[in-house]
């Protein structure tokens, strides 16, 4: 599988990596957190070339993480404002500089640190669960099928072929619904062909 078609993959990780996993990307989106929202900031903070900046400003739209806001008419100059979908990358990004302090931090310590001001302390992630408040920790945690990867495995049994185990799931049910997907399609066309 060809990076491009990593979205393609039945895994809401490689979906969203799709979106931000270009290494500009989640620094734009840092930037915008921060304020800034003209293309001409984001290029002079970030020392991107304007090419690659313009390529990744116009992802970002087109995923919807990023929209853009006219505020100049002659010429016209855009601004790019996050979107709901772009603010739900802010639990993303404060886990990210989280780990990136505990794992990476030199001797100066943390660059950033995060002040909670309902209660004006300094903070940090701590990922909960939803129903008891407890705190996630990776062995405690397990997963379950959705629908999609129900159905593929499903099919497997079915059909007599192996259960792809957990790590290869991913790209065994997205190839099998990609050949799925035009198969439909290859019928479609011929049912067409016989009813002109």
């Amino acid at each position: 599988m060809k990076w491009d078609d990593v979205d393609q993959q039945v895994c809401s990780v490689a979906r969203a990596l799709a979106i931000v996993g270009e290494r500009w990307t989640l620094l734009l989106v840092r930037d915008a957190f921060k304020g800034t929202r003209r293309f001409d900031d984001f290029q002079r903070n970030l020392g991107v070339s304007r090419h690659r900046l313009a390529e990744r400003l116009k992802a970002l739209v087109e995923a919807g993480v990023f929209t853009k806001v006219p505020y100049r008419e002659r010429p016209v100059r855009y601004e790019y404002r996050l979107t709901r979908k772009g603010l739900g990358l802010y639990p993303v990004l404060v886990s990210l500089s989280h780990w990136g302090d505990q794992w990476l931090a030199d001797d100066a310590g943390q660059p950033l640190i995060y002040w909670h001001s309902r209660c004006g302390k300094p903070t940090e992630p701590v990922l909960t669960c939803r129903e008891c408040g407890d705190p996630l920790r990776p062995e405690e945690v397990s997963t379950r099928h959705g629908q999609v990867l129900a159905d593929y495995i499903d099919h497997c049994l079915k059909t007599g072929i192996g259960v792809p185990d957990d790590a290869a799931l991913p790209l065994a049910a997205a190839e099998f619904n990609r050949g799925y997907t035009q198969s439909d399609k290859g019928l479609a066309a011929t049912e067409k062909e016989f009813s002109t």
